[in-house]
């Protein structure tokens, strides 16, 4: 019989860890560095991530985009085709900041980034004059919704899987609203797909 003695392997390089301390003294957490690297210098751009971009004009951002959010175009679809201007800068906000954070999620991919024009100013955001958010207030969102998600709902298998409806005999009635979403929870689809 013959033996083979094998070594045991070095373990890996310790990774890079984010300097909390230095994050909470600049003001925000640090999410992405790329991010906070590129709002340093004030770049123009898209920042492109696993999970979506980000647009950039003078190191802020003015447009985000992620197929896990609605974009601008859907939030403005109830009011019509011209918004009251504080409609528009709720919308965009509020599309901007939910493309952010999924955009911002931990990922298996690196960030990419291209110099030039930030794409977008002349799209949706053509509708009228929008605010570009920092990249600290952008940030502090991301984390604050992490946050705040995590606190309701810890395990995040469940973004992902199919929903299913346990048989409640006896159920309070519910309003009719919420029987519509409720009735679209059929082991198929997920919470993406109801929400859309």
């Amino acid at each position: 019989m013959t033996t083979v003695r094998t070594t045991t392997p070095a373990p890996p390089p310790r990774l890079p860890v984010r300097d909390k301390a230095a994050a909470l003294d600049r003001g925000w957490g640090g999410v992405s560095p790329m991010l906070t690297r590129l709002a340093a210098e004030r770049a123009t751009g898209i920042l492109v991530r696993e999970r979506g971009t980000l647009h950039l004009a003078d190191g802020q951002v003015v447009h985000a985009e992620s197929p896990s959010a609605p974009g601008l175009d859907t939030l403005l679809t109830p009011h019509g085709g011209d918004p009251a201007p504080g409609a528009l800068e709720l919308c965009h906000l509020t599309a901007l900041y939910d493309a952010a954070y999924f955009t911002l999620a931990p990922s298996s991919t690196p960030g990419r980034f291209r110099y030039g024009s930030a794409v977008g100013l002349d799209g949706p955001l053509a509708l009228g004059a929008v605010r570009p958010v920092p990249v600290a207030a952008l940030e502090r969102e991301t984390l604050r919704r992490r946050d705040l998600l995590h606190r309701i709902w810890p395990d995040p298998t469940t973004d992902e899987a199919p929903l299913t409806r346990p048989d409640r005999v006896g159920a309070p009635p519910c309003p009719a609203r919420r029987r519509a979403v409720l009735a679209r929870v059929d082991g198929v689809r997920t919470a993406l797909d109801i929400a859309r």
